[in-house]
């Protein structure tokens, strides 16, 4: 019998195929397997023109079996099998594909699902095996014929003896190293395991026989009687079982499925003790044909806001899992919806691991983000409550997503924003803010800070809530780069109550005010040498009622979002915003102010720097040099003593 080579390719690529195409090893089974589902959805197909072929869908299967002493691995599936010159056709070249011929043969525009495409996956049996033995019979043919290869040497092709349609892929596996160990593919467990995660979908039962541990029956025993309890013995009880599922759950129609059951499918897949907050089970047809099932948790996982946690969908091929997480599914600001896309026209690489990212990945991510975004809609306007507890679990990441791409995602995320408001007293949406509006109002207002208290207590604030302006309250670290990055809501522009001039005064109060601050230019300018470089400016203002300073700032980097680019590694200190110290020209504190102006420079200074520090303490800015307000503190107290 003479050994043959290869034709197309050499040892080199074999080797490469080998070693470098597939990530895991154990992607072997899901290979074969699907290798025998195609041989049997072509029979399956032919028998809808051929009367000869006899077999009906229920008969159909794939059948797993071991020899752990020979240490041997079959799978076996009663399909439309292959003559010897199909061997020589499909398995003689690498990357050679039987099922890419069959499809592109059948284009009579009925419906026929093949998994196979490319003619590469049967060679990842090499990954385990040190030999591989095929033994095919094609359907209506006499004879079998066998294909075997140890590898980039060659192969042969001989006449077998064979009594039944089909094909069997019998692998020798290697022996166990250090690094690997190839005997778990002989473990009936294991193989249940491997078949449950990447083939459980697979439309054809897949058996194999199980070990099953029961009771040892006694002959003659008696069946009553005391002093005869004894511990029951065990014996093992070997059993066909059906492996797989076949039927997946989001291949049905909606209607079949009850909330139960997707529920239950949802925390046995992802490992989620609480029910998830939305289902979305969908079938999108036309330029990006697919099914996709998705869950929206109720929680973040605790590793949510970390570098550990990995976003993406489960990607299947026609109920064959090709991905475990395929990132380029999602958007980053919807990366915590958890679920599946089983697409049936996916462009797949050299393996079923690689995928080409071209333009029909891009539409089932632009698909799914439609999808998503009205699902989360309809909660917003449905059911508030549910969608508060999750805009509080994933909120700041859909708020991070207007950061991204220099705003590019604000028509998908801007009305699902929830922002707490001073008037309803609970989170509320652009929209309804909008909504609200006083007449002749032409800006949203909005104060930043770390709590909805701390910025309700800035002295900016006094002024809008005497006016009777609705103020948001922006608490997450990225609210306001967010802001920034919208600009403007429905042609309502942002002023922040601590940045923009938000001017409410009549033109008699800003004369008067433009006055003032005039004739207080030698102040300013002595408590601006007092404060130094801390401040760009002082100055009177109009805005506070109550308090008798606040601090703003001028330009495009407010206080609140330099403390937060500074903590960003590597941008410490690199940041900072033009702040102005402003008084309350009403105030008892400023004719003080004026008077040690023409008195006692000193205690001016003083006085400044104390005012300086009372601003960082209501705006909630970090005291640079907490001793020396101490003993400004103390030098007050102990000055008429």
């Amino acid at each position: 019998m003479r050994q043959k080579q290869f034709k197309a390719e050499s040892k080199k690529l074999l080797d490469m195929m080998i070693n470098s195409i597939y990530t895991h090893k154990e992607i072997f089974l899901r290979e074969l397997i699907s290798n025998a589902s195609d041989a049997i959805d072509k029979l399956y197909f032919r028998s809808l023109t051929d009367d000869s072929v006899t077999l009906d869908r229920g008969d159909y299967k794939i059948a797993l079996a071991v020899d752990k002493e020979q240490r041997l691995l079959s799978i076996t599936d009663n399909g439309c099998g292959m003559t010897a010159e199909e061997l020589e056709k499909n398995l003689g070249t690498i990357a050679k594909s039987g099922s890419l011929d069959f499809k592109r043969q059948n284009e009579t525009g009925e419906e026929v699902e093949v998994i196979g495409q490319f003619g590469v996956g049967f060679y990842s049996a090499f990954m385990v095996a040190d030999h591989v033995t095929v033994e095919s019979r094609a359907w209506g043919a006499e004879t079998g014929s066998r294909w075997e290869s140890s590898g980039a040497e060659g192969y042969t092709i001989e006449p077998c003896e064979m009594d039944w349609n089909g094909t069997r892929v019998t692998l020798h596996l290697k022996e166990d190293s250090e690094e690997e160990r190839y005997s778990e593919f002989l473990e009936e467990y294991r193989l249940q395991e491997l078949v449950k995660k990447y083939s459980d979908y697979i439309r054809y039962p897949i058996t194999l026989l199980m070990p099953d541990y029961r009771p040892k029956k006694k002959e003659n025993e008696a069946e009553s009687g005391e002093g005869q309890e004894k511990e029951p013995e065990y014996e093992t009880v070997w059993e066909e079982k059906t492996l797989n599922s076949m039927i997946p759950l989001w291949r049905k129609q909606k209607s079949e499925v009850t909330p139960e059951e997707y529920n239950e499918f949802y925390k046995g897949k992802f490992y989620d003790y609480e029910d998830p907050a939305a289902v979305i089970h969908t079938r999108t047809e036309g330029n990006a044909t697919f099914h996709a099932l998705l869950f929206i948790p109720a929680h973040a996982p605790m590793n949510y806001y970390t570098t550990s946690y990995e976003k993406g969908l489960q990607l299947y091929s026609r109920g064959v899992l090709i991905m475990e997480k395929c990132a380029d599914l999602l958007p980053d600001y919807f990366s915590y919806v958890r679920g599946l896309v089983d697409s049936e026209d996916l462009s797949l690489n050299i393996s079923r691991e690689m995928l080409q990212h071209d333009r029909q990945l891009q539409l089932i991510e632009r698909a799914l983000e439609r999808r998503i975004k009205s699902e989360l809609e309809k909660m917003l306007n449905n059911d508030r409550e549910k969608y508060e507890a999750l805009w509080k679990e994933f909120g700041t990441q859909m708020t991070y997503g207007l950061c991204m791409d220099y705003g590019s995602h604000k028509d998908v995320l801007q009305d699902l924003l929830l922002f707490y408001s001073s008037t309803e007293k609970k989170p509320v949406t652009l929209k309804e803010y909008i909504g609200r509006m006083k007449e002749g109002q032409e800006a949203i207002y909005y104060g930043c800070g770390r709590t909805v208290e701390a910025i309700d207590a800035l002295p900016q604030a006094d002024q809008l809530k005497e006016a009777g302006y609705e103020m948001l309250y922006m608490t997450g670290q990225v609210d306001e780069f967010a802001i920034k990055t919208l600009r403007e809501y429905d042609g309502k522009k942002f002023l922040n109550i601590r940045t923009d001039e938000i001017d409410l005064s009549t033109e008699e109060q800003k004369t008067a005010l433009k006055e003032e601050n005039e004739a207080a230019a030698d102040l300013f300018a002595a408590m601006k040498e007092a404060l130094g470089d801390k401040v760009e400016a002082v100055r009177f203002t109009d805005k506070l009622k109550t308090h008798p300073v606040c601090l703003s700032s001028e330009g495009g980097i407010s206080m609140e979002m330099q403390a937060t680019l500074n903590a960003m590694p590597g941008n410490e200190g690199r940041y900072k915003a033009r702040v102005v110290l402003e008084l309350n020209r009403d105030h008892p504190v400023t004719a003080k102010l004026k008077e040690l102006a023409v008195t006692d420079k000193q205690k001016l200074a003083d006085y400044t720097r104390l005012l300086y520090a009372e601003g960082c303490l209501i705006g909630g800015v970090p005291i640079e040099e907490p001793a020396e307000l101490c003993r400004l503190i103390t030098g007050l107290m102990t000055e008429n003593q």
